[in-house]
């Protein structure tokens, strides 16, 4: 489990993905909403408590949008009333990278898919134990796959 220490080392050393999916801004476009793309290729944010999954409760897996690899459980998944879907942890360690993010006037740091470098949202160190982070997603990054439902496929 990562702790904000791993975090800030992560965001300043990101451990690249063996696997990679890339497409052309043109291919995003076809392939995602304008909202989807705003977020997740112009690392734009949707407006607080507008999101489909913001109040989601539904077991699952939340998959990148872009490219289907699964990124956050369910069982992760807390109210932080912030507004945004918010979990305390990655599926997998490997699933997300971190990068310093010095926009708009401040130091955060972005959560991005290690796959297809999808802007997910952000994580700050004020979310429940055990890992005290919370990664604070935008609905629009991210598709619920049901326990059941068939994996989605990748990109």
């Amino acid at each position: 489990m990562q702790t904000w220490n791993d975090v800030i080392r992560l965001a300043n050393h990101p451990i690249p993905s063996p696997r990679r999916v890339e497409k052309t801004p043109a291919e995003w476009r076809a392939q995602l909403t304008p909202e989807q793309f705003h977020v997740t290729r112009e690392h734009g944010t949707e407006r607080a408590f507008t999101g489909e999954y913001c109040e989601a409760h539904e077991a699952g897996l939340y998959a990148c949008v872009c490219c289907g690899t699964p990124l956050y459980d369910s069982r992760t998944k807390f109210e932080s009333g912030t507004g945004w879907p918010s979990f305390t942890q990655p599926v997998d360690e490997s699933a997300i990278r971190y990068k310093k993010d010095t926009s708009y006037g401040m130091t955060r740091v972005e959560v991005l898919c290690n796959v297809c470098d999808a802007h997910q949202g952000h994580v700050f160190p004020d979310g429940p134990a055990p890992s005290g982070l919370r990664l604070c997603i935008n609905s629009a990054s991210i598709k619920l796959v049901s326990e059941g439902e068939k994996q989605p496929a990748a990109h």
